[in-house]
């Protein structure tokens, strides 16, 4: 009787290479996802006075302060100042907390991965999914603001989804490159926290682009945060739909950024908890 051929045989050299590896086990692995942002919703208001109310009181009380501030100085290039302020405001701070909660977030898991094992990518999409639940519930002043001023209610707010979904991608890509660099330098996430107070004084989420001279705006058209901005203020605050070229650069630099912040990190990912 001949010998039967195994059913399967292994072999390490035909593995899926670890972009495509990281994508099956997040798939495997999406109850702990929901696990995760759960609990990070948890954690962060479980000891909160106002709990889930200062999601929304938070950006409110940012926006009150700045427009007594600019509202003066930018009333005639931006009419309404506090509706053009709390969209760009909203999804910038969306931008920053998530990716640099990422970051602290994979780095700080390392322990946690050397006694078991899960998809490396599941901190830094759990925290995206937070930071979408928080940016939601931001929503809810930005709507009372509209009440107020007025502003009619118009069709081009259907691309507000999919400016946000354009942010999330471009915030998850960026924030797994910053993790990639922070497992080699432990300063990296230290010195992301002043880029991003320089960065967000490039981008025009305070004051208006138009006011800017000529010859300073090739800096808006290489900041790619521009795109993400003005895509999600512009059917909020202007009330139409904006370029497409608008919204297709905003998703190529989203779709770009989040595959080579994903190459980056998977690339190395299984070496993160001896780095760190």
């Amino acid at each position: 009787m001949e010998p039967v051929a195994p059913a399967f045989d292994y072999d390490s050299a035909h593995r899926p290479p670890p972009f495509t590896r990281e994508i099956v086990e997040l798939v495997r692995y999406r109850d702990l996802v929901r696990h995760l942002v759960a609990r990070n919703i948890k954690v962060r208001y479980k000891r909160s006075v106002l709990g889930v109310a200062w999601s929304i009181l938070s950006p409110l009380l940012t926006m009150v302060v700045l427009s007594v501030v600019f509202s003066a100085l930018f009333r005639t290039a931006a009419p309404n100042y506090p509706v053009y302020l709390l969209p760009g405001l909203l999804v910038w701070n969306f931008f920053a907390q998530t990716t640099s909660v990422m970051a602290a977030e994979i780095v700080g898991g390392a322990d946690f991965w050397r006694r078991i094992y899960t998809p490396r990518t599941v901190f830094g999409v759990a925290t995206v999914v937070t930071g979408l639940v928080h940016l939601a519930l931001a929503m809810v002043p930005l709507a009372g603001l509209l009440v107020v001023y007025r502003a009619p209610l118009s069709l081009s707010l259907v691309v507000v989804p999919f400016a946000a979904t354009c942010a999330a991608m471009f915030a998850l890509g960026l924030g797994l490159v910053v993790s990639s660099l922070a497992r080699y330098f432990a300063d990296v996430v230290d010195l992301y926290q002043v880029v991003l107070t320089a960065w967000m004084y490039l981008t025009p989420v305070i004051y208006p682009r138009d006011i800017v001279p000529s010859r300073y705006q090739w800096l808006f058209s290489a900041n790619p945060m521009t795109y993400v901005v003005e895509s999600f203020r512009t059917p909020i605050y202007e009330h139409r739909f904006p370029s497409p070229n608008l919204l297709l650069a905003d998703f190529a630099i989203a779709f770009v950024t989040l595959l080579a912040g994903w190459w980056l990190f998977t690339r190395t990912a299984d070496d993160l908890p001896y780095k760190v």
